[in-house]
């Protein structure tokens, strides 16, 4: 992660020690601090964490305030980020993804509710699943421990395949190197030689798509991060311009024109981190909370751009998705 953890320190250190006489002095509507690491393009995920909150009998606007903080993809911004909403005495926290949560680790008294998509454990955020312990819970959606199957379903989209790229966030540390160990295992069982492209901006993605004319990959594998999710159209449109059958960890690459994805349903995902941010703000303390694992997932197909590739659909897959766009 790009980002300074001791400045995020120093600037929410005065804010993290308040009294909590002074913690209580909040308005009447308590207000809510929402962080993401990349950009509002998800309305979909964000209508599931609304749906969230009202189910607990909080409503945008009306009883409830949202204070929103895009990082825009650049997470040495995310102290920053952080240090406003910390700054804005909110009475709960939501942090989107791995570096945006580690981040805000920073500050022990504000209660966190985060959605992450690795074993929080294993990150440190929580002591264990059943009792979180601290001041930080939420929801493992499961995306970074899903390589193995999204490569097997890809393998049978194009059994021929033996090369393979995988496409990661250097700057998103932690789940590159989460994912770059599960394909690492998964792989050769199945044949597959696997290249590692890197990519943290718009023009080292067209760059990593350029080296397809000269070491063609039979098979292209997105990790599941932020930053790609926000340049799904690039990466959408690159696969197709060269003819690469990809696959990708969540249903918004497939909705346009992405060959198949598979992955946790997100909107659910939200929903829950909404209801456990509705929880907080009745009083129950995160520690109390156990971490919520994702048990939805969906395989979506996108048999037009199947077709455009010039692959048939294995029975064996249409059988099992959720949904094939036609």
């Amino acid at each position: 992660m790009q980002f300074d953890r001791r400045q995020f320190v120093t600037l929410v250190g005065g804010a993290a020690a308040w009294p909590l006489a002074a913690r209580g002095q909040q308005a009447a509507m308590p207000v809510i601090g929402f962080l993401h690491p990349s950009s509002d393009t998800l309305p979909e995920r964000l209508r599931g964490f609304r749906q969230g909150l009202k189910e607990t009998g909080y409503v945008e606007g009306e009883n409830a305030a949202i204070v929103y903080r895009w990082a825009e993809d650049q997470l040495d911004r995310l102290p920053e980020l952080l240090a406003e909403l910390v700054h804005r005495r909110v009475a709960v926290l939501v942090t989107v993804g791995n570096a945006t949560t580690l981040a805000a680790k920073a500050t022990t008294t504000i209660p966190i509710v985060f959605i992450v998509n690795e074993d929080p454990v294993r990150l440190g955020l929580v002591a264990n699943l059943a009792r979180p312990g601290g001041n930080l819970t939420g929801i493992n959606f499961f995306a970074g421990e899903l390589a193995a199957k999204r490569l097997e379903f890809l393998r049978e989209f194009v059994p021929a395949a033996t090369r393979g790229a995988v496409l990661v966030n250097p700057t998103n540390a932690t789940t590159a190197e989460s994912t770059l160990k599960d394909v690492a295992l998964a792989a050769p069982p199945m044949g597959l030689q696997i290249r590692v492209l890197q990519s943290s901006t718009r023009r080292e993605i067209d760059a990593a798509f350029d080296t397809f004319a000269r070491e063609r990959p039979d098979v292209l594998f997105v990790n599941p991060d932020p930053l790609f999710l926000s340049r799904r159209v690039q990466l959408v449109h690159l696969a197709s311009r060269h003819v690469v059958p990809a696959s990708y960890g969540s249903r918004e690459y497939a909705d346009i024109g992405g060959l198949m994805s598979y992955g946790p349903s997100l909107f659910d995902g939200y929903r829950q981190t909404g209801v456990y941010a509705g929880r907080v703000l009745k009083g129950t303390k995160p520690a109390d909370l156990p971490v919520i694992q994702s048990s939805k997932f969906e395989l979506v197909i996108n048999a037009q751009t199947a077709t455009m590739l010039g692959l048939t659909v294995p029975a064996s897959l249409l059988a099992i998705a959720d949904e094939v766009i036609e």
